[in-house]
């Protein structure tokens, strides 16, 4: 699997949980040895919350940039002032792209926030949010 085809993982993680998951650059009918990279990818994910958490204190900034990299693999991360992280496990994506994919990712989740039918810190459902940050996958991550 080369860098440019190689699936992204998208999570949105609240305070306890993950509340929002995506995949991108993933066909479907995989195979076995795929989804045991699906499952490597989570762990990565889970490992790097710690180095998220400890890097949101030290520094001020909301994009917190590559926070852990595993093999080819980089964790990027974006910490909302409510503390709601969304990272994205990567294999070296340019600086301002993700930025500004982010950016777009936190308009989203801003707007989702100040519906009053959702709750904070509960698991996103809304298919209209999926959709668009599938949409913003698709334009600044392929």
């Amino acid at each position: 699997m080369s860098a440019q085809q190689a699936p992204l993982l998208f999570l949105v993680v609240g305070r306890n949980e993950p509340l929002y998951c995506a995949e991108f650059g993933k066909t479907p009918g995989t195979p076995a040895t795929a989804q045991t990279i699906s499952r490597q990818q989570y762990i990565i994910m889970h490992s790097a919350l710690d180095l998220v958490d400890k890097c949101a204190w030290v520094d001020g900034n909301m994009y917190l940039r590559n926070v852990d990299q595993y093999n080819h693999q980089q964790v990027s991360t974006f910490v909302t002032a409510c503390h709601v992280k969304f990272m994205l496990l990567h294999t070296g994506k340019n600086d301002e792209t993700l930025r500004v994919f982010f950016n777009e990712i936190y308009e989203l989740y801003t707007k989702l926030s100040m519906n009053p039918f959702y709750k904070f810190d509960t698991p996103i459902t809304s298919k209209q949010f999926d959709a668009r940050v599938k949409a913003a996958a698709r334009r600044y991550l392929s």
